[in-house]
């Protein structure tokens, strides 16, 4: 067994110039403990690595090169596997992570109060600097918000996290996109008791940041993948409506649009364009919805798809009908009968897809899914 107590992950790409800051930080804050510091760097080709093999005969930190793999999460998680210490705390290399914060948040995890820690800017104690601008504070905002039904934290965000690296083996198949590791961590992991240690956020100082469209738009992907994970069925629900609705938008358009520019009635109208929203809604729903199902031929699945779109809309029809016509109160307000007749149909159509239409993969492929796992 190793006698080191804490394992710190800095995930690094051309940070040559925070290196030996955050070093002689982190020594400093850890005076009198046992730790260890791992830089994983995605052969950076800056002087990282003389950076760290200069520090390490009196700093214990040591670097990782990747050359065929990139990509922050994927970082965090190799150097996860590499740590030696019994609790490992991920931050960042470009000092905007407080290292005074690791002991208070370690200590949480020692005393049981709670099983995974991220270093908080939202809870009371918590900041961050004042010269954010409006909208990196309301982009930053929106995010967390996003993601807050997924755990118990307010800063679900936090690339500054600790717990237990027993804990990680616990992870169920680990899918990182984009950067934020630590709520796939929080939310995949058996973490019963998360908690919150307060921490200024400070901007760099040195080098750019990674962050991009490109990372805010992997992180929405990453987010679908983590609803999916532990709210499968909400969330492929959710997904269907969504489809649904633009399929009505859709719908609504073809219908008023065969009246208006080629004098059709408005029985064959409505009869016209329901076959191509149904197939709008098919396509996204194969595309979005039901990416993790079965695919099988496009023409068997659409045809499918259809048959048990008609069942849906006459259910929605037949609903309409009878409280209109026997239901006093709908009798007077027949548009919650109609809305009642919507979410009927909707429900029919979104049990029959996910039952005949979209087919769940064969149990072993569903079992791997399930398995603890993490990269190699």
């Amino acid at each position: 067994m190793s006698d080191i107590k804490i394992s710190i992950v800095i995930p690094t790409y051309q940070e040559v110039q925070n290196i030996p800051l955050i070093c002689e930080q982190v020594s400093s804050s850890l005076d009198g403990h046992s730790f260890e510091i791992i830089f994983v760097d995605d052969n950076s080709q800056d002087g990282s690595y003389e950076a760290v093999k200069s520090i390490s005969d009196r700093i214990p930190a040591r670097i990782i090169v990747r050359t065929e793999e990139r990509g922050l999460s994927t970082a965090v998680i190799r150097g996860i596997e590499e740590a030696k210490g019994k609790y490992v705390v991920v931050m960042d290399c470009d000092l905007s992570h407080p290292s005074t914060a690791v002991q208070p948040m370690v200590a949480k995890l020692e005393s049981g109060q709670n099983d995974f820690v991220v270093g908080s800017r939202y809870i009371d104690g918590g900041s961050f600097d004042d010269d954010w601008g409006f909208f990196r504070l309301l982009n930053s905002k929106i995010a967390t918000w996003l993601a807050l039904p997924l755990c118990h934290i307010k800063d679900p965000m936090s690339g500054f996290f600790a717990f237990e690296r027993e804990k990680f083996e616990t992870c169920a198949h680990l899918t990182p996109t984009g950067y934020k590791i630590g709520l796939e961590i929080m939310v995949k992991g058996e973490f019963n008791a998360p908690g919150e240690h307060p921490i200024h956020f400070k901007d760099r100082e040195h080098g750019e940041s990674k962050l991009s469209l490109k990372e805010q738009l992997l992180y929405l992907r990453h987010l679908r993948r983590l609803y999916r994970f532990k709210y499968p069925t909400i969330s492929e629900f959710a997904q269907f409506g969504i489809v649904g609705g633009t399929g009505f938008v859709v719908d609504t358009l073809i219908y008023f649009a065969l009246q208006i520019y080629f004098g059709l009635g408005h029985n064959l109208a409505r009869a016209i364009s329901f076959w191509p929203a149904a197939t709008w809604n098919w396509i996204w729903n194969r595309t979005i919805t039901f990416t993790h199902r079965e695919k099988s031929k496009h023409l068997t699945q659409w045809l499918s798809f259809l048959a048990t779109s008609l069942a849906g809309f006459a259910m929605n029809f037949g609903a309409y009908t009878v409280l209109t016509a026997y239901v006093p109160f709908f009798i007077e307000h027949k548009f919650f009968a109609l809305i009642i007749g919507v979410l009927v149909g909707m429900g029919f159509n979104f049990m029959m897809a996910r039952i005949f239409v979209f087919k769940q993969l064969d149990d072993e492929i569903l079992e791997e899914e399930k398995e603890p796992h993490h990269l190699k």
